[in-house]
C-alpha cells in the first residue's frame, strides 16, 4: 500500500503539491480561530452553585444553607464529588462529575435537584448557578483607580460594577466578571426612631413604602383612540433619593406621612466584604473570566479594543491599568518559543544539509516537511477538539527536530541514486521517475519502522487517567501527530518536489561529496575499528555511566509541574479564621509596601 502511495505521489506530483498548498493554507487559516490557553482543560466537570444568605453567620449559612444544598445534590447522577465552602452570608457548592460527562447535561441534573429545596432555605436566601469557567479561565486583571483622588472609592465601584462591568459582559467568550475593592453604592435609609414612634409606624412600614417606591407594573392599553391602539405605561423604577425619600407611608387624617418626615434617605457605602489596591494605593480589581474552548488571544484582543474605545467616555480621574495580569502574555512567549525552536531547527537542518549535500534544491525539500507537518498537525488537533496551549505546543516544540528526520532520510538517498545513475552509460541509465521511485521505496521500512518505535515510546502516555492524563496527554498527542504527519508528508510530498526540483544532478564522481563528507569517511573506518577492538571496555564505560546516571535522576527533586516562568509572583497571605477586613487590609498593605 505504501509502495503504491510513493507511486502514486510521484506520477501526480502536481496535485500532490497543489493539495499540501492547500492544506497549508487552511492551516493558517483556521490558526487564529483556535482554541488557546494556558493549560488543557484540567478540571472535570464541574457545576458551582453560589448562594447569597444575607445577615446570616457562618454556622447558620452551614446549618440551613449548605448542608441542604449539599444534600440534594450528591445523589445526582455521574456525581464523584462535592464540595462546600460557607461563610458569613455566602454558600458556595462545588459538584464535580465524571470525566466523560457532559457539562451542560451536569448542569441541568444539579439545577433540577436544586429547585427541590428552593422553598427550603431561609427567607431572603438567593440560589444560582455560576457561568460555566474553567480552572484556567481567569485571563486577566483590570484595576481601576483614581491617582489624583478625583473619584471616591464608591464612584469608582459603581462606574465597575454597573457600566464597564456590562461592557465587557457583552465581549464574546467572556463568562463572568467579578469586581472587589472601592464601595459598593446603595440607597440606605436612616430612620429616626423618635420621628417614627410620633407618626405611630414601624420599621416594617417604612420598609414596605419603600420597597413600593420600585416597580414597573402593566398599566394596559387604550383600545381606541382615532384609529390607534394606544399602550400605558407607568414608570415606578427609583432613579434618585428623591424618589424613595417622597414615597407616602401611610395617611393619617387625609395628610401624607413620607419617608423623608421619619427618615433620612442617601446613597452611601454598602457593608466592605473585600478590599483591593494596585500599586499600593486603593482601587478596584475586576477579574475577567473566559468560557472553556475559546481563544484567550481573541479574547484579550477583544477587551483591549473595547476599552480603547471606552477610554474618551471614562470619567475623568479614573485610570484603568491593564497590565495586573495578563494570561495572553504567557501564551505569546509559549507561541514564540515554538516559532524560535521552528527556526533554529530549520538553519541547522539547512546548514547541515548544504555541508553534506553541498545541494540547495535538497535543502528545500527538506526543510517543506517543517511547515506542511505542522500545519497537518494542527488541523488534526483541531478536528479531535484540542486547544493551542502549553502542553501541545511544548509537544509540537520537541517533534519539531523530528519532523524533518524522515524528509532528509529521503531526500538524500534520492539524491545519493540519482548521482548514481547519472554515472551510468546512456543505454544503462533508468528514468529520472523510477529512480526516485525505487531510492523512495528502498528506505521506506527502516523509515516507518523508525517513526512507529518513536510513537510507541509516547504511547503509554494516552493511557493516563486523572488530572495527570488530562494534563500530559495533549503532549503526547500532539508530538505522535506531528511525527506521523511528517512520516506521511516524506512518504507523499517529498518524492513529489524531488521529481520536480532534482532534475540535474552532478555526474562528476570527484564532486559526489564534500570535504566534511570526505573527512568524515577517513575518520569513520579507523574509529569503528578501534572501537571494536577496545569493546570490554567501552561496554563497561556505558554500563558504568548509565548506573550513574541513574543514581543522579533519583536525586533530583520532584513535582507534579515544572516551574513556569509567567513573570509573575503569586503572595498568598494566611489570617487566623474571624480576622477582621480591615486588619487583613493592614496587613496585606503592609507586605505590599515591602514588596
Amino acid at each position: 500500500m505504501l509502495q503504491k502511495l510513493i507511486q502514486s505521489s510521484i506520477d501526480h506530483a502536481g496535485l500532490v503539491l497543489l493539495t499540501a498548498g492547500v492544506i497549508l493554507a487552511v492551516a493558517l487559516f483556521k490558526l487564529p480561530q483556535t482554541p488557546v490557553d494556558v493549560f488543557p482543560e484540567l478540571n472535570a466537570p464541574t457545576v458551582v452553585i453560589m448562594a447569597e444568605a444575607p445577615g446570616l453567620a457562618a454556622d447558620e449559612v452551614e446549618q440551613f444553607v449548605t448542608f441542604l444544598i449539599e444534600t440534594s445534590v450528591t445523589g445526582a447522577s455521574g456525581v464523584r464529588r462535592v464540595r462546600t465552602s460557607s461563610a458569613s452570608g455566602l454558600s458556595i457548592t462545588w459538584v464535580e462529575f465524571d470525566w466523560d460527562t457532559d457539562i451542560y447535561r451536569a448542569r441541568q441534573l444539579v439545577s433540577e435537584r436544586l429547585d427541590t429545596v428552593r422553598d427550603e432555605l431561609p427567607v431572603g436566601v438567593h440560589a444560582e448557578l455560576t457561568p460555566i469557567t474553567s480552572i484556567t479561565g481567569e485571563i486577566m486583571l483590570l484595576a481601576l483607580s483614581s491617582p489624583d483622588g478625583k473619584m471616591s472609592p464608591l464612584e469608582l465601584r459603581s462606574y465597575a460594577e454597573f457600566d464597564l462591568r456590562h461592557r465587557l459582559l457583552s465581549i464574546p467568550g467572556v463568562a463572568q466578571i467579578s469586581v472587589i475593592g472601592g464601595e459598593m453604592p446603595e440607597y440606605q435609609i436612616l430612620v429616626e426612631q423618635e420621628r417614627l414612634r410620633l407618626s405611630d409606624l414601624s420599621l416594617s412600614d417604612v420598609a414596605k413604602a419603600a420597597d413600593a417606591s420600585h416597580s414597573v407594573l402593566s398599566a394596559g392599553y387604550l383600545p381606541n383612540i382615532d384609529g390607534l391602539e394606544m399602550p400605558v405605561r407607568q414608570s415606578g423604577r427609583v432613579r434618585s433619593v428623591s424618589d424613595i425619600s417622597e414615597s407616602v407611608v401611610r395617611f393619617r387624617d387625609g395628610v401624607p406621612l413620607r419617608i423623608a418626615d421619619v427618615a433620612e434617605v442617601q446613597i452611601g457605602a454598602a457593608p466592605r466584604r473585600g478590599t483591593a489596591a494596585d500599586g499600593g494605593k486603593p482601587a478596584v480589581v475586576m477579574t475577567v473570566q473566559k468560557v472553556p474552548h475559546t481563544n484567550t488571544l481573541k479574547v484579550t484582543d477583544d477587551i483591549d479594543a473595547l476599552l480603547d474605545t471606552l477610554l474618551p467616555s471614562i470619567p475623568k480621574g479614573i485610570k484603568i491599568n491593564r497590565q495586573v495580569f495578563r494570561q495572553a502574555d504567557l501564551i505569546d512567549r509559549s507561541v514564540d518559543n515554538v516559532v524560535h525552536a521552528l527556526r533554529d531547527a530549520s538553519i541547522i537542518v539547512a546548514v547541515i544539509l548544504i555541508l553534506f549535500l553541498l545541494n540547495i534544491r535538497t535543502t528545500v525539500i527538506t526543510l517543506a516537511a517543517l511547515p506542511l507537518s505542522l500545519a497537518l498537525s494542527i488541523l488534526i488537533l483541531d478536528v479531535l477538539g484540542e486547544s493551542i496551549n502549553v502542553m501541545t505546543l511544548g509537544g509540537l516544540a520537541i517533534a519539531v527536530g523530528s519532523l524533518v528526520d524522515d524528509a532528509i532520510i529521503d531526500v538524500e538517498n534520492v539524491f545519493r541514486r540519482l548521482r548514481e545513475n547519472a554515472l551510468l552509460t546512456a543505454e544503462h541509465r533508468r528514468s529520472r521517475r523510477k529512480v526516485i521511485f525505487e531510492a523512495s521505496n528502498e528506505i521506506r521500512p527502516a523509515m516507518v519502522f523508525a517513526t512507529l518505535i518513536i510513537v510507541l515510546v509516547v504511547l503509554p502516555l494516552m493511557f493516563l487517567d486523572g488530572i495527570e492524563g488530562r494534563f500530559f496527554r495533549p503532549l503526547g498527542m500532539a508530538f505522535m501527530i506531528s511525527i506521523l504527519s511528517s512520516l506521511l508528508v516524506a512518504l507523499t510530498v517529498t518524492p513529489a518536489m524531488c521529481r520536480f526540483m532534482l532534475k540535474s544532478v552532478v555526474s562528476d564522481d570527484k564532486a559526489a561529496d564534500g570535504i566534511l563528507v570526505r573527512t568524515l569517511k577517513q575518520w569513520y573506518e579507523p574509529v569503528v575499528r578501534r572501537a571494536i577492538a577496545f569493546r570490554v571496555h567501552i561496554l563497561s564505560g556505558a554500563g558504568l555511566l548509565t548506573i550513574l546516571a541513574l543514581w543522579l535522576g533519583s536525586t533530583f527533586g520532584t513535582s507534579f509541574l515544572p516551574e513556569f516562568r509567567e513573570g509573575t509572583f503569586t503572595v498568598g497571605l494566611f489570617a487566623p479564621p474571624g480576622t477582621s477586613l480591615i486588619a487583613s487590609d493592614r496587613m496585606a498593605s503592609a507586605v505590599e509596601r515591602q514588596i
